[in-house]
This record gives structure tokens, sequence and C-alpha cells, in this order.
């Protein structure tokens, strides 16, 4: 861990994570969870609710901490050895909190981010459509306004929680005239209202998570659980890419660590020919490689918090931190079953959940192709505007002849 980047404070609460981790979460549930034998990720947030340890970033007023992205992620990280299902589940009250903090009302703050915080109400968020994926501003959930109300009609999936989450945080498409960007609202719907779950999926690795698809067949939902303003979710949108981008990378770490740890420390017990494998430069290597990626992956996670918590524009970071978050603990985990050999690949060590899980972080909250596309518009957009920041070097060429420079 960078802990010498947290001040007391945030120490305090990394330190207070990490036991709650260590002693309170029992290795049942992580096995039940991927068994197929246990469906949410509830009993982790409610424990977790207990402790104090939800939503760290929020105002105390609302059940937080009083604390800041760097102590969130360092928190995350610890989480995020448990596997995916359990460390999204710990990441969703400030997901959707995040929305509700920045753009709510006061009275949504009592209502939902307090309860929430202290783990008495499980929350999601549905984003994804069948014919959306990658592409939020084609959605085709409806929200029409009937009096007091507004009527829903449509459909999410792959919402984490579906099975049951006491309320979701839902965009839908309120203005069917206006550009895009400009025709989504944000609401939350509260199971109660009138929420179908058509299915809950089998999925590879991330098991557990009660993962699902839902329905809105005119769903009623009260004008007062409107988030920030009709029709200006994009901006709601673009706030929420940084806790779900910013905490998937900051997991992946975990999971990555894990794979490293488990298989290193086998490494000095495995004996071939005469010797513990980790005295063996192919194998010693690989553990090498692991550490430094997951130190550069975790100081990225760390920067793109602290430029955040600073207030800067830090949508290339936050980007750069889950591709390569989640890229870089793909690498390890491979790296650990490799060191592992074949009983890396069974269910006797947790390298193979671990894989599995792994492989969806690189997919979710925005694959890391569409995090290549928004690094690269950000760095043209600051090379564009910042030309004048930085030394040219195109005049420090042996032969700098304008004449011989053609771009048509």
């Amino acid at each position: 861990m960078f802990d010498f980047l947290l001040d007391e404070r945030e120490r305090a609460f990394w330190e207070a994570v990490r036991t709650f981790v260590k002693n309170d979460v029992p290795s049942r549930l992580v096995r039940d969870l991927d068994a197929g034998n246990l469906e949410t990720g509830r009993p982790l947030v409610e424990m977790a609710g207990k402790k104090g340890l939800l939503g760290p970033r929020f105002p105390s007023e609302f059940g937080g901490r009083d604390l800041n992205w760097a102590a969130e992620v360092a928190a995350v990280e610890e989480v995020g050895v448990l596997g995916t299902s359990l460390s999204c589940a710990y990441v969703m009250p400030s997901i959707v909190g995040e929305a509700i903090h920045r753009f709510g009302t006061r009275e949504q703050k009592v209502k939902y981010l307090e309860p929430t915080n202290k783990g008495k109400l499980y929350s999601a968020e549905a984003l994804t459509e069948p014919r959306g994926g990658s592409d939020f501003f084609g959605a085709t959930t409806t929200a029409s306004r009937e009096g007091d109300f507004f009527v829903l009609n449509g459909e999410k999936r792959f919402v984490v929680g579906a099975e049951d989450s006491d309320y979701f945080l839902v965009y839908a498409k309120s203005d069917m005239e206006a550009p895009s960007h400009r025709s989504i609202s944000c609401f939350l719907v509260e199971r109660s209202m009138g929420i179908e779950v058509q299915k809950i999926y089998t999925l590879m690795g991330t098991r557990g998570g009660g993962t699902g698809r839902i329905r809105f067949r005119d769903t009623r939902v009260p004008v007062e659980n409107l988030v920030g303003t009709l029709h200006n979710a994009y901006e709601i949108f673009n706030r929420m890419m940084i806790p779900e981008r910013l905490l998937s990378g900051a997991g992946a770490i975990g999971l990555g660590r894990a794979a490293l740890e488990v298989a290193a420390r086998y490494s000095t017990r495995r004996k071939a020919f005469g010797r513990t494998i980790n005295n063996f430069q192919a194998v010693s290597f690989m553990v090498a490689d692991s550490v430094t990626m997951l130190d550069a992956a975790r100081s990225l996670v760390f920067s793109a918090a602290k430029m955040v918590d600073a207030g800067g524009d830090a949508r290339r970071l936050v980007s750069e931190a889950k591709k390569v978050g989640t890229q870089y603990a793909w690498d390890v985990i491979n790296n650990a079953m490799q060191i592992m050999g074949g009983i890396g690949y069974t269910t006797v060590y947790p390298i193979e959940r671990l894989m599995r899980d792994c492989r969806l972080a690189m997919i979710w909250t925005g694959t890391n192709e569409v995090m290549n596309l928004m690094i690269q518009h950000e760095y043209y957009r600051e090379l564009e505007g910042g030309k004048s920041l930085h030394r040219d070097v195109e005049g420090d060429a042996l032969s700098p002849e304008e004449e011989e420079k053609h771009f048509g």
C-alpha cells in the first residue's frame, strides 16, 4: 500500500477497512457467492454499514466520514481482494450516493443517502440497456410526466443488485425531440414502485451479485424522485464516471494483489529440481513484473484520486486509472496462474475465481477500448490548448527547415 500518501484520518479509515476485510468477512460468504448458493452482496454492505465503513466521502450528517477520494481508493483496494461481487456491492453506496450527494435534494439525502451509508438500504444503478451497451445516449427507456409522477417504460440489463436492491438510480429518455445529450433524466426508483426482475444472469465470474435484467411497465415515480434537473442527466452521467471508473481500477488492484500474494507464497514452498521455484529466474521475474505493474496501477489510481480531491479536470487520469488498473490486474493474475502451474487452474486455490472476476472489470463502466477513446480525446484537447506551456522541441532538430515539412 501507498499509505505514505494518506494523512492520519485517511490512514485510520484504510486500516479499519483492512481489519474488517481480514477479520470480519467470512470465507463462507465468498465461497457461497461464487458457488451460486447466495445471490446478493447485501450481507457485506450491512456489516460494513454498521461499522461506519460505507460512503467515506460523504458528510457525516448523512452517514459518511467526511473523507476524500484518496481514502476511498485505499479502502476499495482492500475490499477488492474479496472479488468483484463483494467489491461492487461495497462501492455501490458510493456510486449511487455520488449522484444523490452532488445533485439530489436534501430530502433525497435524508431519505436515501443516509440509510444507504448505514447499510440499511441496498442500492443499484440501472444504466445499461439491451441495445445500448457503451452507447449511453442511445437509451430507449422513457419517462413521461403525468401530473405528480413520471411514468417509466423500458428495460435495463446487467444491473448488479437487481435481485434485491431497495431502490435504483435509473436513467431514462424524458424528451423525445431534444439532442441526445439533452434528452435524458435521472430518477430514484424504489422496488415497491413496480420494478419487474426479468432475469438473473448466470455469469462466468462476479457471481452472486444478483446481476439481472429489470423491466419498467408504467412504473410511476413521484416527481420529487427526479435527481437534478429535468433532461440534464448528461451532467450527472459525466460525474458518475468518476466513482465508477476510479473505483473499478482500485478494486482490480486488490484482485491482482491477492492473486500475486497466493502465487508468491506458493513459489517459496513448491520445489522442483531440488529447490523452491522462486529461485528460478522465470518465476522470480514474473513476480517482479507483477509487483511493478501493481505499483504503477496504484500510482495512477492515487494520482487520479488526488486530482479529483483537488477539484481538477481528472477525466484523462480517471480513464487511465480504470484502464491500467484492470489491465494490469488481469496480467498479474495470469502471471500468478502461470507461476502455480496446473494447481492454479483448479479450485484448490482462488486464482481461477480471481481470473474469472477480473475479466469483467475490463468491460464494465466503459470498456478499456472506450477508455482509450477518452484518453486520446483528452490528450489531443490538452495538446491543442496548452502549446505555450511547454518547450516546442521541433526547433531542436538538426535540420529544422520549414520548407521540408509537408502535411497535405
